[in-house]
């Protein structure tokens, strides 16, 4: 985690837009230090970049929706979880539609597309933002917090009023192996009415049992069930990973979540963002990182305890 990295070599992958219902081609391509996550959005023979970060947002609706002079992706938030678990810091990423393919609806399929071709680590430190006064945003019965913390944990309580959800619950050290392993498959989800109200607005023209867990008005519709009895919190958890890595860097602080959405997380980035006093930047140089690799792995029993 002290190193910047890339992927090791191009990655094409294609999928079904959820909106458009329209075939999206992207690929994956390696890029220097310091340049960070950037896509290209190709129109004919114009090509848009636009910066994955939250000075880019336009549209926090359904989804986390970037843009510029016009020019928009849309749905970007399960690949930019994808690379937080991945530790992928600099990325360009070329786009022959206006929102990254759904795939099966999780982060798995760019997971399992980037391990395909591994990651490389670069010379160059990762800086990373450390919360040190805790911050919190509240509307209506949406709230938010990040307080500090050794590590970047989330903590998401879902509550609907729905007998396929009710209250839901849980809290992740977000780490490569906890994402791939109790996130990254957890699937988006909508209600059956919700559906076929955007379909009949010309939108969600991809959307489908394939791609999306879809709950009817007493139970889930998609055959095979869910993938975990709480998927629809888990999936919450990995679309706030996504969200919050528009902040540009890592992450070392507890983010504490109660009914929020894209909309919330973004304002939440902003407000981080606005509040340099309870946050401070940390970054480590050459020889800091050699002595991090030298130094002796702790064992449990005498490991500090996690904050």
């Amino acid at each position: 985690m002290l190193h910047q990295c890339t992927i090791a070599a191009p990655l094409h992958i294609v999928g079904t837009g959820l909106h458009t219902g329209n075939t999206i081609n992207i690929t994956l391509r390696p890029a220097k230090a310091r340049s960070g996550i950037t896509f290209e959005r190709k129109e004919g023979d114009t090509v848009t970049r636009i910066k994955a970060c939250t000075e880019n947002v336009v549209d926090t609706r359904m989804a986390t929706v970037i843009g510029k002079g016009g020019v928009r992706v849309s749905t970007i938030e399960h690949l930019m979880a994808a690379l937080v678990a991945c530790h992928i810091d600099n990325l360009i990423i070329e786009i022959d539609g206006p929102e990254v393919p759904i795939m099966d609806g999780s982060a798995t399929p760019f997971i399992n597309a980037i391990h395909s071709v591994g990651v490389t680590r670069l010379e160059q430190s990762r800086k990373l933002i450390s919360i040190t006064k805790p911050i919190h945003l509240q509307e209506g019965e949406k709230r938010i917090s990040i307080i500090p913390s050794r590590f970047f944990r989330i903590s998401f309580e879902l509550d609907f009023n729905h007998p396929c959800i009710k209250r839901q619950n849980r809290s992740v050290k977000v780490s490569p192996h906890s994402f791939c392993q109790d996130i990254a498959s957890a699937r988006t989800f909508g209600f059956y009415e919700e559906v076929e109200s955007l379909k009949a607005h010309g939108l969600a023209k991809g959307g489908s049992l394939e791609n999306a867990v879809v709950i009817g008005e007493d139970k889930i519709l998609n055959p095979e069930g869910l993938r975990f009895a709480d998927e629809f919190v888990r999936h919450k958890i990995l679309d706030t990973v996504g969200d919050f890595s528009l902040l540009g860097h890592s992450i070392l602080g507890h983010i504490k979540s109660h009914k929020a959405g894209h909309d919330m997380n973004h304002k939440m980035v902003e407000k981080i963002l606005a509040s340099p006093e309870c946050w401070r930047y940390i970054e480590f140089d050459k020889e800091a990182i050699q002595e991090g690799i030298t130094l002796p792995v702790l064992q449990p029993e005498v490991a500090m305890a996690e904050a």
